[in-house]
């Protein structure tokens, strides 16, 4: 894991996988370095405990910078 993965505008639209490489959602807005993720709808209960992101009614979550592992130029690679 990279301490200064600063996330701007231009990460917006960008695929967010697990760690397994399972696309788990896509970046709809970055605000202040904080990436916000609209769930894919398949996304498991476990896979969003082990995020932090609780009920599946919310419309898009905040992601923690420190569950970054790597940014390419279409994708968000996490660590879990």
């Amino acid at each position: 894991m990279r301490d200064n993965i600063t996330l701007t505008e231009e990460d917006e639209g960008k695929t967010v996988l697990n760690a397994d490489g399972d696309q788990i959602g896509r970046v709809v807005k970055v605000e202040h370095g904080n990436a916000h993720v609209d769930p894919d709808p398949s996304l498991t209960d476990t896979i969003r405990s082990k995020l932090g992101w609780g009920e599946n009614d919310v419309e898009n979550y905040r992601l923690d910078s420190s569950n970054i592992k790597r940014v390419s130029d279409d994708e968000i690679h996490l660590n879990r």
